[in-house]
């Protein structure tokens, strides 16, 4: 019995449902060097990691909605609108874009060559940096809009140049951004030029027709005019050399009445009657025969009407219709527009226009120092490395090692429980036998 632990024996005597705290405390307290081997220990390995796993660093930038009056320029323009929120999310998209991250990949293959491990090809390096190196944080949609913003977030090795990373692709997404606008602008106010020049065009092909038209109307009515007048004229000439001859045949029949009375000289019908008072009193009534003009002057006026030339004098008309066709010989007004130089003046409601060109063509469309969003925070060296975390890992290595030192220490002391309750029960058993023996 005396070379039994006399704690065991006493642990073996309790109830084996029930669990003493205090026992195992102690226990633990009696195998503490095995505890604080197991720490320390546990503390090495922690250690020697802490000292060989590599670096691993962390960098972030955050990007926010740049002010109204950074994009006034633009908006201004009436052809191309981008409200800030806008521009922020067109960034995000940017810097989210596969084949923006391979371009500025292989355009900068110096910062990228830890990423290029031997043996893989460019897509397959470019692959794992997109993969594990930048990481996009958006914002939860729910939130409102004052509080929106896009944070890139890079974790990098040792020996990679991550804060000149992250910068040069917000930099690099940036400046795609700002081409892409500008092609887009320099397209839109292109098609709009061209739109305005087709509708000028239009106005001043409209501006012809209706002159062209206008010339037309106007000579075709002096047409009609000089041709009225001419047919006037030939009219007049027709129905004046009709009346000279009809003069003539009159004065030929007068003549040939005057010869037979005998009348040579102009007389009167009273002079040729024996009655004075009567022949008065007819030639007051009625109208004095041509005849009584006597021979002579009948004569002499047939042949000065067969000798005329033309009867145009005879008739103020005649006149009045060869001045109106000189007028007709040339239109002034379609001289006047036939004339013109500078026909865009007259253009009718081509005002707007004009002014609308004149804008457009003054658009810059050159967008290389738009500001699109407000750089909040730039990418900054780190002041460690995000892994390993040494400290975690250090305390943690101590409780894992407190944890495995008790379990230990408890492992042990079961086994050593074990074989003293095998060691009792030999030495209880002769015992028995000899109460049994003073019994009888």
């Amino acid at each position: 019995m005396n070379c039994l632990n006399t704690h065991s024996v006493r642990f073996l005597e309790k109830n084996h449902d029930e669990i003493d705290l205090f026992e195992i405390m102690h226990y633990v307290w009696t195998e503490k060097y095995l505890v604080l081997a197991s720490t320390f220990i546990a503390v090495v390995i922690a250690f020697i990691y802490c000292m060989t796993a590599p670096k691993l660093y962390e960098t972030s930038s955050i990007l926010r909605p740049t002010a109204i009056n950074d994009l006034d320029a633009l908006n201004r323009s009436e052809v191309y609108k981008l409200p800030p929120i806008e521009a922020l999310d067109k960034v995000g998209l940017r810097l989210q874009s596969y084949d923006a991250r391979l371009n500025f990949f292989k355009s900068n293959p110096k910062l990228f060559e830890p990423f290029q491990k031997p043996g893989q090809s460019l897509e397959q390096g470019f692959d794992s940096f997109n993969r594990e190196a930048i990481i996009l944080d958006l914002p939860d949609p729910k939130k409102t809009e004052n509080n929106k913003y896009i944070k890139l977030q890079m974790q990098y090795p040792e020996g990679v140049d991550g804060v000149s990373i992250l910068n040069s692709f917000i930099d690099y997404a940036l400046e795609l951004e700002r081409e892409e606008i500008s092609a887009d602008l320099k397209v839109i106010v292109d098609n709009r030029l061209s739109e305005v020049r087709e509708k000028i065009t239009a106005a001043k092909s409209n501006y012809e027709t209706e002159k062209e038209s206008r010339i037309a109307l106007l000579l075709e009515k002096d047409t009609i005019k000089r041709a009225q007048l001419q047919d006037e004229l030939q009219g007049l000439r027709l129905q004046m050399r009709v009346a000279r001859e009809n003069r003539i045949s009159e004065l030929g029949e007068a003549i040939s009445i005057a010869k037979v009375m005998g009348i040579k000289r102009p007389t009167t019908p009273s002079s040729l009657s024996s009655s004075n008072q009567i022949m008065r009193t007819e030639v007051n009534n009625q109208t004095i025969p041509l005849y009584f003009m006597g021979t002579d002057a009948l004569e002499a006026e047939r042949t000065a009407l067969k000798n005329r030339t033309s009867d145009d004098f005879a008739n103020g008309r005649i006149a009045e219709i060869s001045k109106d066709l000189k007028i007709l010989n040339s239109n002034r007004e379609v001289e006047i527009l036939n004339q013109r130089k500078n026909e865009d003046i007259f253009l009718q409601n081509i005002d707007p226009l004009r002014a609308e060109r004149s804008r457009l063509r003054s658009i810059n469309t050159d967008m290389k120092n738009l500001n699109l969003v407000a750089i909040d925070r730039r990418a900054q060296e780190p002041l460690g490395p995000i892994k390993p975390r040494k400290a975690l890992i250090m305390g943690m290595s101590i409780v894992m090692g407190l944890m495995l030192g008790v379990i230990l220490a408890l492992f042990r002391q079961t086994i050593l429980n074990r074989r003293n309750t095998a060691r009792l029960k030999v030495l209880e058993a002769p015992l028995t036998v000899n109460r049994d023996t003073v019994e009888k």
